[in-house]
């Protein structure tokens, strides 16, 4: 069962349970990881409406390296259910902790901002309750509701806690509420869970994205993993099969930034030529939609991304019809 460390305590650090563990040198970045520092009009104005609405941002918790860029569109990644995380991921720079109580206002709160920012695409993402009976997951649902109901025109996706140890109808909650994609990344490979994601389950959370599919056909389902912990590419490739065996249409691998000294190290930076090349891979084994480079999140360039993920389900679909008509 994942730890709760109570943060109560004024002096307690953002993340406690790494005060212990010793720093490790954190290693220069490759070119190809610089990027511009955030400080554009267009940045600016999205951090006006995240802070006037109160919310909070994977962007900024996860500290992002794509912020300046996507903030200065328009587009932020919500993060709902709090600020604090039960689990203690060892490559999340999200703060952890015993989270406050659900703020019942948030849903609509959330829903306010996404009408504000006129966005065409919504992603919602949320930290892990694992103090909580149903993982939030009706929270969540709320949160989906409320978006439909003051942005109808926008297409929705989610990127959701796996609900492990909570009841399935937790789960059916999140599905049901019928979002246009369903994201649950699988982070890693299953030789690292143990010590890169502890609190969680490499094949439960497979079999997650695999029941959205049996629940919910039309829903894309989306994943992802990052390089640069000590995997191999064999092992890459392996989670490739699991996720297409459970239905996955989407996967994004991006490159692990080491948040601070004592978050897990990064074994190698992977390069352009080496992400292109996991693509490649990737799309012969029969995903609608790849996204694989160093600067590759779940959530970068998500809009776009959709709309080629549906151009890409319409072709394949027309195709098995030419190829089945005589």
């Amino acid at each position: 069962m994942p730890t709760v460390i109570d943060r109560t305590a004024a002096a307690a650090s953002r993340h406690p349970e790494k005060r212990e563990r010793e720093a490790s040198p954190r290693l220069p970045k490759p070119p190809w990881l610089k990027v511009k520092a955030p400080g554009s009009p267009g940045y600016m104005a999205t951090r006006r409406i995240v802070k006037d609405h109160g919310l909070a941002t994977v962007c900024e918790e996860a500290a992002c390296p794509n912020i300046g860029e996507c903030w200065s569109q328009s587009h932020a990644t919500m993060m709902i259910m709090g600020e604090t995380c039960t689990r203690a991921c060892a490559f999340c720079n999200v703060a952890t902790g015993l989270p406050a109580p659900l703020d019942p206002t948030e849903p609509e709160r959330v829903a306010d901002a996404v009408a504000l920012m006129r966005l065409s695409h919504v992603v919602i993402t949320s930290v892990d309750r694992d103090d909580l009976e149903d993982g939030g997951a009706a929270h969540f649902a709320a949160t989906v509701r409320a978006i439909r109901d003051r942005a109808p025109a926008a297409t929705l996706e989610i990127l959701t806690p796996d609900f492990l140890r909570k009841p399935d109808s937790a789960a059916d909650l999140v599905i049901d509420s019928h979002p246009d994609v369903f994201n649950h990344n699988l982070e890693t490979t299953p030789r690292l869970y143990l010590s890169i994601r502890p609190g969680a389950r490499y094949y439960h959370s497979l079999r997650l994205l695999e029941r959205v599919k049996t629940r919910a056909s039309e829903v894309f389902t989306k994943s992802g993993l990052m390089v640069g912990l000590g995997e191999t590419k064999a092992e890459v490739m392996q989670v490739m099969d699991d996720m297409r065996s459970a239905g996955v249409d989407f996967i994004t691998i991006g490159q692990y930034l080491q948040p601070t000294p004592r978050h897990a190290p990064i074994d190698r930076f992977w390069t352009p030529e080496e992400f292109e090349a996991l693509a490649v891979i990737a799309r012969a084994k029969g995903f609608l939609m790849v996204s694989a480079s160093p600067l590759t999140r779940s959530s970068h360039h998500a809009g776009e991304d959709f709309a080629q993920l549906r151009e890409a389900r319409r072709e394949a679909r027309a195709e098995a019809v030419a190829c089945a008509t005589p």
